[in-house]
């Protein structure tokens, strides 16, 4: 497997991240030795490490041959890359959450096609989830806590991540439905998925019965 270059995503999945690759027989300890390095190298590989939403950016521009990206970001962004395992962690849910005070009114305006001003960090999901019902949303793009939003009036409900729903229920936020189920994929470029089929499919093989294969 030498020469093969891994993006790894910082957060919630950076260390089930290196336990799956450290299964598939990839030197990937060397990542834990200095949590403010970007790139490692051990072994023939390289380890690059980046924001969660930048692994699919990596992946699809061959500046990785193959990572670990939350099912969540492959939906929003779609990128052009070669979906091989569902590794089974980090699973959390997308969902519609409102204020409880104010979640029968956003579930009468949605009923109503009325437009709702929504506020996430997945502008793209919010979108198709909306016209997937025949609905009309503004989509108000943010970065940071989205929970904010509606308690300030910026919108009146939020498209989220949530795993346990703790950050909800202390800002006494109520899911109004549940968009879809996020967990880690590994992925690969689609040249490197061609050109080095054996190597990529061998970590993807080593992966087995942490999650479903990918055709």
């Amino acid at each position: 497997m030498s020469g093969l270059r891994v993006a790894v995503p910082k957060g919630a999945i950076f260390a089930d991240a290196l336990v799956a690759l450290e299964r598939a027989g990839l030197p990937a300890a060397v990542v834990r030795e200095n949590g403010r390095r970007l790139v490692y190298r051990a072994e023939g590989t390289e380890f690059i490490v980046s924001r969660p939403s930048d692994v699919p950016v990596f992946v699809e521009y061959g500046a990785a041959d193959i990572g670990i990206v939350g099912k969540d970001v492959l939906d929003e962004q779609k990128p052009n890359v070669v979906e091989l395992k569902d590794l089974g962690t980090g699973r959390c849910r997308m969902i519609l959450a409102a204020p409880e005070g104010r979640a029968e009114d956003v579930r009468r305006s949605i009923r109503h096609a009325e437009v709702v001003r929504v506020a996430t960090k997945f502008p793209d999901t919010a979108r198709r989830y909306f016209e997937r019902m025949g609905r009309q949303a503004e989509v108000i793009e943010l970065h940071g806590s989205i929970e904010l939003a509606p308690l300030v009036g910026l919108a009146e409900c939020i498209i989220d991540l949530t795993a346990t729903g703790t950050t909800l229920r202390e800002n006494h936020l109520v899911v109004l439905d549940e968009i879809s189920t996020s967990t880690a994929r590994l992925i690969s470029n689609r040249g490197a998925y061609r050109l080095r089929h054996r190597e990529v499919v061998a970590i993807a093989d080593a992966l087995q019965g942490s999650g479903e294969p990918f055709g």
